[in-house]
């Protein structure tokens, strides 16, 4: 079975130069994919919040929420580093209740690490959690659970002034000891320097070239969903959403027509009765999902 990243390894990559592949998933399916695919990371970031949830911003999740999903994913990837968003208000309480949420999310979420969103405030409780064996990776620029105060979805550090502040809450994580960075929604120059200045792996979503690695939402990646809107930083690789919504369709049509179920898909009592024909396991297709 393919082995999960280590934290020393993925500093190792950095320095090498090879870039890192992150997947933000949120259930079994989408991981089990991921992990099949190759993704060196899987994130499973409170964007499940806006993008499994149904919910207008990432503010309304819970860190059952969190623990509940974390599970699902590891059951999928278990050859996977895993990654988990600390949600809203589960962090910033100070350190010792911010270990106690972060230690659900590993022990019964059963996480490799934890995302926290935030810059130099969080030093203290990025020392405690690393101190006691937690894992940290660093988010900077959009900061999607403060999407009330800095006024929407727009790209950071375009100032000067925001751009050093960036720049030097970076280096404060990676004093902390935070393992890696995440970039979002910067611009491009920007990244790069972060990226150059620190001795830690940077991951980019709408970050452009300079950072070490690139992460992409799962619904994004595939287009999978309703309404999935075009988004500069995203590439789409396939467009599932049609193929699902066609799918579905034509079975709503042949249900209404009568067109399904076919005879091949109806059992005979003299089937399910005679061993000869396979018993009830083969009837459904066989007993075991590869």
């Amino acid at each position: 079975m393919k082995q999960a990243l280590t934290v020393p390894r993925l500093k190792t990559m950095k320095n090498q130069g090879k870039p890192i592949a992150m997947v933000t998933a949120y259930d079994h399916p989408s991981a089990m994919l991921s992990e099949e695919a190759g993704v060196d990371l899987i994130l499973v970031g409170d964007s499940l919040g806006n993008v499994v949830l149904g919910y207008e911003t990432t503010v309304p999740v819970t860190l059952e929420d969190m623990i509940y999903h974390t599970r699902s994913v590891v059951r999928g990837a278990p050859g996977t580093m895993i990654v988990t968003d600390m949600p809203f208000a589960t962090y910033r309480l100070g350190p010792e209740a911010t270990l106690r949420n972060a230690a659900r999310l590993m022990q019964e979420g059963g996480a490799h690490a934890v995302k926290l969103e935030g810059g130099a405030e969080l030093a203290a409780e990025i020392r405690v959690l690393t101190s006691a064996g937690i894992p940290v990776l660093g988010h900077l620029g959009l900061t999607p659970q403060s999407v009330h105060q800095i006024g929407g979805y727009k790209v950071q550090g375009k100032s000067s002034e925001e751009a050093e502040k960036l720049l030097q809450d970076a280096r404060a994580l990676e004093q902390a000891g935070a393992f890696g960075i995440v970039l979002e929604l910067v611009p491009e120059e920007l990244a790069a320097a972060v990226t150059r200045s620190i001795g830690i792996p940077t991951i980019g979503i709408g970050a452009g070239r300079g950072c070490d690695g690139q992460v992409l939402v799962y619904h994004d990646l595939i287009r999978y969903g309703s309404g999935i809107r075009d988004k500069k930083m995203v590439k789409s690789y396939a467009n599932v959403g049609d193929t699902i919504r066609e799918a579905i369709a034509q079975y709503v049509d042949e249900v209404k027509t009568k067109a399904f179920p076919e005879e091949k898909h109806a059992f005979t009592l003299q089937q399910a009765a005679d061993p000869a024909q396979g018993g009830t396991a083969k009837l459904y297709g066989g007993g075991e999902r590869k």
